[in-house]
């Protein structure tokens, strides 16, 4: 298998996220599946409101087969608690459901490479498949490699930080984006209690828009 074949032949009959899920742990769409552990998919109800989506799993996360469950994963915890996202039901996901990596000069530690542009466009189809099944009401894209899987390569997140756009007709089942920094950038910022916080205030205005859609929900169901 290369890199040129995606993942399209391996998507299942079948859309729901156990379907997905199973089919998704024999993917060789590209050529990230030869030294990864286990492919890690998305992780989460499919009834959520939310989706999350990062880069790529990382070490940790490839040996134990959940999306964020190493540091970076462990700071988007605590900061949806704080922005008062922690009750609402989401799912977790990557752009890239296979770890990509260089192993160090010295020792055996696997070195994170972000994914190039072919690897990103042959795990898409697992992307918009997960999407399809949850239909999210907001899609929050973690980082410029998740923004540019959803949005497209032009996208600038410095420019579109925080806020909320139209998703994209190939994205179908996301009613909105918003795009925000990975977690680990947090973790390697030179202030990071600055970037905390505004990693906060970005998740802040997905709590109030998801309250507000919530809101307007309650009231259409309670009209006379």
């Amino acid at each position: 298998m290369t890199d040129q074949v995606g993942a399209e032949p391996f998507l299942p009959n079948g859309t729901s996220l156990t379907a997905l899920r199973d089919a998704a742990a024999d993917c060789q769409g590209c050529d990230l599946f030869r030294n990864a552990t286990q492919t890690v998919f998305g992780d989460g109800p499919e009834s959520a409101r939310l989706v999350l989506i990062g880069e790529q799993p990382g070490d940790q996360e490839d040996r134990v087969g959940k999306p964020f469950v190493g540091p970076a994963g462990h700071l988007l915890d605590r900061a949806l608690a704080e922005a008062g996202l922690d009750e609402v039901p989401r799912y977790l996901t990557n752009a890239v459901k296979h770890f990509r990596f260089t192993i160090a000069e010295r020792g055996k530690r696997r070195i994170h490479q972000a994914p190039n542009r072919g690897q990103l466009r042959s795990c898409l189809p697992w992307l918009r498949a997960e999407l399809h099944a949850v239909r999210p009401e907001l899609l929050v894209c973690l980082g410029a490699t998740a923004a540019h899987a959803v949005l497209g390569q032009d996208f600038r997140l410095t420019e579109h930080r925080g806020e909320l756009l139209a998703a994209p007709e190939t994205m179908a089942g996301a009613w909105q984006v918003m795009t925000t920094v990975h977690p680990s950038s947090v973790l390697r910022a030179s202030d990071r209690d600055k970037a905390y916080q505004e990693f906060v205030r970005d998740l802040r205005l997905a709590a109030d828009y998801l309250s507000q859609t919530l809101k307007e929900r309650n009231d259409y169901d309670n009209r006379p």
